[in-house]
């Protein structure tokens, strides 16, 4: 019974283990990238709440002291702006999309919709402080900006939350994923260790019936190799079993060749006999006897002929058992 090639095994198996070495090598590099960009998300985070109390220490002082310069002021604007974007998927930071995730993707509007409130109020402060003369409406605008910044700090710290929660759980996911290819792996490895002891006890099973083959007495017909195993294997006794075959018609035409010879020969030896018998009775014919000796002659060179045959058969028998036990040493 065919089991399968043991080079079609070997090659799935082969293939398995590159499939799921690829996968956890994959997996490990994807895993790292996406730390790297989460990491960089977080960071980036992080900074728009720095940037949104130094955009509101700088108004309160600016509120003080009007004629101070208000670079820094623009400066942190204008980086706040950019990494907002940035966080959006919207500038040239290539490792940076879209929000993940919808949770995410509604905390970032929530916070450009405070984040244009509190912008529309600073521009208007600008404008105020340049112009000084509505002290109390620059008042009302300093109040407003003072409420509303706790308000877009608590929501720039809850998206810095959200975006550390979505990175621990792609992570976890991503370690599970290499653990459960580790475990198929592993589940590979046992899988090829039954494999290949199979093969090897089907290997065995192989010679020891060879052996077994050698081992037989040749004046009967050699039983042929009947074992399950895999399709070289079973190819491999087929050859052996054909060539058995062959070995065993040798030995049937041997045997058969020489009991015929055998059975000339005692018939000859009976009409030699009856010769004998006839040229006793007539050996007062000299004639007669003369013939009947050329006769016996014939019939005693024919005898010969005919054991010198029985020998020759004999000879081909010792061959075939030669070719046998020579067999036999190879396995």
């Amino acid at each position: 019974m065919k089991k399968g090639n043991i080079s079609t095994k070997i090659k799935i198996i082969g293939i398995l283990f590159a499939l799921l070495m690829t996968s956890i090598i994959a997996t490990t590099i994807y895993l790292n990238n996406k730390n790297e960009k989460d990491a960089m998300i977080i960071n980036i985070a992080g900074k728009q709440r720095m940037l949104t109390q130094n955009i509101s220490k700088n108004i309160f002082y600016l509120y003080s002291n009007p004629k101070s310069s208000q670079n820094e002021l623009d400066s942190s604007i204008e980086e706040f702006i950019y990494n907002l974007e940035s966080l959006k998927g919207g500038n040239s930071l290539g490792k940076l999309k879209e929000a993940p995730n919808i949770q995410i993707d509604r905390q970032m509007l929530q916070i450009e919709y405070l984040w244009s409130i509190f912008y529309q109020n600073i521009v208007k402060f600008k404008e105020l402080i340049q112009n000084n003369t509505n002290q109390k409406e620059l008042q009302n605008i300093v109040n407003k900006i003072y409420e509303t910044n706790p308000e877009l700090l608590y929501e720039v710290d809850a998206l810095v939350s959200l975006h550390t929660i979505n990175s621990e759980q792609k992570i976890r996911f991503l370690k599970n994923s290499q653990y459960f290819f580790a475990i198929l792996i592993l589940f590979l490895i046992i899988y090829s260790f039954i494999e290949l002891k199979t093969m090897e006890k089907n290997a065995l099973k192989f010679i020891e019936e060879s052996k077994k083959v050698m081992e037989q007495n040749l004046e009967e017909p050699l039983k042929p190799i009947k074992i399950e195993a895999e399709g070289e294997l079973i190819e491999a006794s087929n050859i052996f079993n054909r060539f058995l075959n062959k070995i065993n018609s040798a030995i049937i035409d041997s045997n058969s060749a020489l009991e015929q010879s055998k059975n000339a020969s005692y018939k000859l030896e009976e009409i030699s006999n009856e010769f004998d018998e006839i040229i006793s009775e007539l050996q007062n014919k000299s004639e007669i006897s003369k013939q009947l000796n050329k006769s016996e002659d014939i019939a005693i060179q024919t005898q010969e002929q005919l054991l010198h045959s029985s020998k020759r058969l004999n000879e081909l028998k010792n061959e075939l058992e030669k070719i046998i036990l020579f067999a036999e040493k190879k396995s």
